[in-house]
């Protein structure tokens, strides 16, 4: 079973490519992701963003549109001199498959070389057993090669996106603790190899949901930032130097455990306040189905008082937990996303803002509060990443902003 765990440098946001033909390969990743960052890039922008000579980032474009990697734009004429030609991505280079597996739901989605959805399905249960996953998988990959158009052959990776221990808590989430156990000791990624010709990757959940923001999200210019993942368990992960952060054991930014102030004794975690199994306790009281909020995201506008109270909750607690990370490292955003509806994260948003403009911020700067973009299916969209940026990404290389 493979386990992403790179080692994380601290190094300086100024680092650069290197002419030497040893890392020729390295300098293709640079810039492959630089052009990934920016969306599209000419020879010279690139040139003045990695200070590699003119000749070898020529040398570079010409490897990469013969690998069929980049695509050449329309040159941008009306300047002195030769038109530009900016680069984009390839979308139709790579695809890759991406499963999450969740305590409320699996999500397999097939994405593209450019990070764009092709095809996803999702399935939801009151909890997951292996069985079950790998029943879900198999009967739905032919289902999503269909709809993006993709040969199986054609699948370049498949990365896994699951919590580093699912069968913890499982009163929590009301599973069956005998029946979680069986995860200790099952092989996912062996399963999965069996169904194909392909390399699984594993990482931990709330990190590959991160690793999507990163490399998908609209934060180009940010290098530092705090992920949370609001789902039926808090999660997260960290920004740091334009890298995603795993730490030692690939469990940077599980927030869950962090302890917050106006929790009551045994439940100031985090997770106690900001988690959406939360929210479904406060719908089972009122005599509802409280998984409604996973198979019929409109129910979340059927209970307004529960959603409006938990919405408060979680806002203070996400406010004190970003303030905690900052008084350890000095994050420029906090990017927030989870399984709920757009609407509902706009309001946290909000309210996450507005409670740390009532907080004591001597000594830290504000951060910015953003939006992810991927939703629920971020985690899903982070483990189809995975196998990409294991070819094709560097760690520990931010780049300049380009004016």
């Amino acid at each position: 079973m493979e386990r992403q765990n790179q080692e994380e440098s601290g190094a300086s946001p100024k680092r650069r490519g290197s002419n030497q033909i040893v890392v020729r390969h390295y300098n293709e990743r640079l810039v492959l992701q630089l052009i990934r960052r920016h969306g599209q890039l000419t020879k010279a922008e690139a040139t003045r963003a990695t200070t590699l000579s003119p000749n070898a980032i020529s040398n570079i474009f010409r490897s990469l549109e013969a690998e069929n990697l980049l695509l050449k734009g329309e040159p941008a004429r009306g300047k002195m001199g030769q038109p530009s030609i900016p680069a984009s991505i390839n979308p139709d280079a790579k695809f890759y498959f991406g499963l999450k597996v969740g305590r409320r739901s699996f999500d397999l989605v097939i994405i593209d070389f450019a990070g764009e959805i092709r095809a996803s399905e999702s399935v939801f249960h009151d909890y997951p057993t292996p069985e079950a996953c790998i029943g879900f998988v198999r009967a739905a990959i032919e289902t999503l090669l269909g709809q993006a158009k993709v040969r199986k052959k054609d699948i370049a990776g498949f990365g896994v996106a699951m919590p580093g221990e699912l069968w913890s808590w499982t009163d929590e989430v009301g599973a069956p603790a005998a029946e979680m156990n069986a995860w200790r000791t099952f092989d996912i990624a062996e399963a999965l190899a069996a169904l194909g010709a392909w390399r699984v990757m594993i990482e931990n959940d709330g990190t590959a949901a991160c690793r999507a923001e990163l490399m998908f999200g609209p934060h180009a210019d940010k290098h530092d930032f705090v992920y949370f993942f609001v789902g039926t368990l808090i999660g997260g992960g960290i920004v740091l130097n334009g890298s995603v952060f795993s730490g030692r054991t690939g469990n940077a930014g599980g927030f869950g455990p962090l302890r917050i102030p106006g929790g009551v004794a045994g439940k100031d975690r985090l997770m106690d306040q900001t988690s959406v199994f939360v929210l479904e306790r406060a719908i089972a009281e009122t005599g509802a189905d409280p998984h409604c909020i996973w198979h019929r995201p409109a129910s979340w506008d059927a209970f307004p008082g529960e959603v409006e109270a938990w919405v408060s909750a979680t806002a203070k607690g996400l406010a004190a937990a970003t303030v905690s990370s900052l008084s350890i490292i000095d994050f420029e955003a906090v990017v927030v996303d989870g399984a709920f509806p757009e609407h509902v994260r706009a309001t946290l948003i909000d309210a996450i803002r507005t409670e740390i403009e009532t907080m004591d911020l001597q000594g830290i700067s504000k951060p910015s509060v953003e939006a992810g973009r991927w939703g629920s299916l971020a985690k899903a969209v982070g483990a189809a990443a995975l196998p990409l940026a294991a070819e094709y990404s560097i760690e520990n290389s931010p780049f300049v902003a380009l004016s």
